[in-house]
């Protein structure tokens, strides 16, 4: 339009307005070639604009009237589409998009040439922009845009930034111009460039997600530093939960847990393509891939998306680094707050004993019997108890008693408990839980004619065994497995018929890779340590042996259960909360009692453990039940389980 040729030329504009250029000294005289001067403080600033001057001449930002036209209807990124919102693309009535201002449509097809000039000066924009906020320092970092495609009619066209030039100093004619075979097209104007080393790793992005239109990478520091939360720097995810700004990166809300995958760095970017794309192709709902001690790669359907989504990464990445440094985890669902309804105790939901063997509701804990520890059979066990996260930073004091046992000096059996110790004790309730409840449709529609009647048999009998009384009885649900276990899991009911079939969903879960485990990073640094050491690692949950072996199969860390040499304890050992079963784990173990070191986060089981001889030892972590004070006084706190790691002299 007029405004932006005005400053095409500058003799042109100064012919147009009938100006000449003039000097002005410090005194208001006449410089030495004889040209009028102006006086200090006149001007266009300041609202001397020549008399020539019109409105559709309006120069901007210079006058305040440009600068009013600007800020009124001129966006200020270069775009060859309608502007775009990401609100939505108008594929549901919420959808707030406009038939011509958010269309996301191109405005250039019909002159490609146009178009490609237009996005390689928008390329050189974005390059400037991530300069300026530090994602693309040292010539590093980069972007790409595609368009075209088979719903134009046309081939795809993929605009990449050149490789080692100052990423605030790219022009539009630095930029390469491929098709979808990575050939050049059209070279950049500039001569001797070379594309950028991420440009394979463009390439398996466009083709592994068919709708990404923008690639970014960044060398922020914030991602950088999110690869580096695990010390043991083996993370295969980052896991980020209840922050606002989930919203921004797609298909994740407040309250989702989103899983960043994480690959390891190569000495060249394009030795990086085929980890990501197993990232990919393992983590479908993430819009982005963390590269260790690197950088991030992040796209979306536009270029504003993508932009908008590597904005929302680099602002949660900077949120979990802070969070740890105030000793919080960003993966955890915070311990309180009005958006908790439930205000049942942590330690009565724990303490369930349907959930840990199978039995009835309200039957009675098993007698202790010694536990044959290479078992676990074929069946699907229960799992664990779905506690949810509690307040308890009165904890994260120093205790009383330090005398903190520690391996191997003190013992060579180390007897740990799951949730609250090696695991989130939200976990369970935070993933697992919404895992059947979103896919339970999808699975129970896979199931054969007669798992269906099996399972829908079990179920019945499980709202049978209810009180008459209870809320699922009153609702009546339909006997549709989909209904009743819908209601039975909104009335936080822990049944044998329920358990079998979460179970069952929770292993297909772990199989295909959408569930991961969640173990606390400290822990596989600890099992090293006893591995090197000869210390004997045993696992004592309230979670059944086939729950426990589900779990660390398939951790974040990977496949660990070669570390515990099938030595798995449930409560068909005895309660938890009863000393006799500690004995009986001992005898199984062909130790005395006082010769194991038990770490649990529930005292009803501490002191348990410790009336049976056995060494016991409180686990604290972020949303554990709060402790009382004596238990603070008379037992040995560790915050992580390195602490029971020392030297045996």
């Amino acid at each position: 339009d007029e405004d932006d040729k005005f400053f095409h030329e500058d003799e042109k504009n100064a012919a147009c307005l009938g100006v000449t250029t003039t000097t002005t000294t410090q005194n208001g005289d006449a410089n030495d070639e004889g040209e009028a001067v102006t006086a200090p403080g006149s001007g266009w600033t300041n609202g001397q604009v020549p008399s020539q001057f019109t409105p559709t001449m309006t120069l901007h930002p210079y006058t305040r009237s440009g600068r009013l036209m600007l800020y009124s209807h001129h966006r200020r990124w270069i775009n060859f589409q309608s502007s775009w919102s990401r609100i939505g693309k108008g594929s549901t009535e919420l959808d707030a998009v406009h038939k011509e201002s958010s269309s996301g449509k191109s405005v250039m097809t019909g002159c490609l040439i146009e178009e490609a000039k237009t996005v390689r000066a928008l390329v050189a924009q974005l390059c400037e922009c991530f300069y300026k906020i530090g994602w693309a320092t040292g010539t590093g970092g980069g972007v790409s845009i595609r368009v075209g495609g088979p719903a134009e009619n046309r081939p795809y066209r993929v605009f990449v930034a050149p490789s080692g030039v100052q990423k605030e100093d790219v022009v539009g004619d630095d930029v390469f111009e491929l098709d979808m075979d990575q050939q050049v097209v059209v070279p950049p104007k500039t001569p001797m460039l070379r594309q950028s080393a991420c440009t394979p790793l463009w390439y398996v992005v466009y083709k592994r997600v068919p709708s990404a239109r923008c690639v970014i990478h960044t060398h922020s520091m914030n991602a950088q530093l999110a690869t580096l939360l695990d010390p043991t720097e083996t993370s295969e995810a980052l896991r980020i939960t209840h922050l606002e700004m989930l919203k921004g990166v797609g298909n994740h809300s407040y309250d989702s847990v989103l899983e960043v995958p994480i690959i390891d760095n190569r000495p060249s970017e394009d030795l990086l393509a085929d980890q990501l794309n197993a990232a990919i192709l393992k983590y479908p709902k993430c819009n982005a891939v963390l590269v260790r001690r690197h950088g991030l790669y992040a796209w979306g359907d536009s270029w504003e998306q993508a932009k908008a989504q590597c904005e929302s990464f680099d602002y949660l990445f900077e949120a979990a680094v802070k969070m740890k440094g105030m000793g919080l985890d960003c993966g955890i669902a915070p311990v309180g707050g009005t958006y908790y309804v439930d205000d049942k105790k942590v330690e009565e939901e724990k303490e369930d004993v349907e959930m840990m063997n199978g039995g009835s509701n309200g039957s009675s804990p098993p007698p202790a019997k010694r536990q044959k520890v290479e078992g676990g059979g074929g069946g699907v066990a229960p799992a664990f108890n779905g506690s949810s996260a509690t307040n308890n930073n009165d904890d994260l004091v120093c205790s009383d008693k330090t005398d903190v046992p520690i391996v191997p000096r003190d013992s060579k059996v180390l007897l740990l408990d799951i949730e609250g110790t090696t695991t989130s004790i939200s976990f369970v309730k935070d993933v697992l839980f919404p895992y059947v409840l979103k896919n339970l449709e999808t699975y129970v529609g896979k199931m054969t004619d007669d798992d269906k009647k099996k399972s829908l048999a079990e179920l019945i009998a499980d709202v049978d065994a209810l009180d008459e009384n209870h809320a699922v009885k009153k609702m009546n649900p339909q006997h549709t497995i989909v209904d009743i276990v819908k209601a039975l899991m909104g009335s936080d009911v822990k049944a044998t018929g329920l358990k079998s079939l979460q179970g069952k969903m929770w292993k297909s879960g772990y199989a295909s890779g959408e569930l991961v485990g969640h173990i606390y990073s400290d822990f596989l640094p600890m099992l090293d340590w006893c591995k090197a050491n000869d210390v004997k690692v045993c696992i004592y949950s309230s979670g059944s042996i086939g729950a426990q072996k589900l779990l660390f199969k398939h951790t974040e860390k990977g496949d660990i259960t070669e570390y515990f040499g099938g030595r798995h304890f449930d409560t068909t050992s005895g309660s938890k909360k009863e000393a006799a079963s500690y004995q009986t784990i001992a005898a199984a173990l062909g130790v005395k009692p006082e010769e194991v070191i038990f770490v649990s986060d529930l005292e009803a089981e501490i002191y348990a453990a410790r009336d049976a001889g056995v060494k016991a030892v409180v686990s604290v972590r972020p949303g554990n039940v709060p402790l009382s004070a004596e238990t603070k006084k008379e037992f040995p706190i560790v915050r992580s389980l390195l602490q029971l790691c020392g030297d045996a002299n």
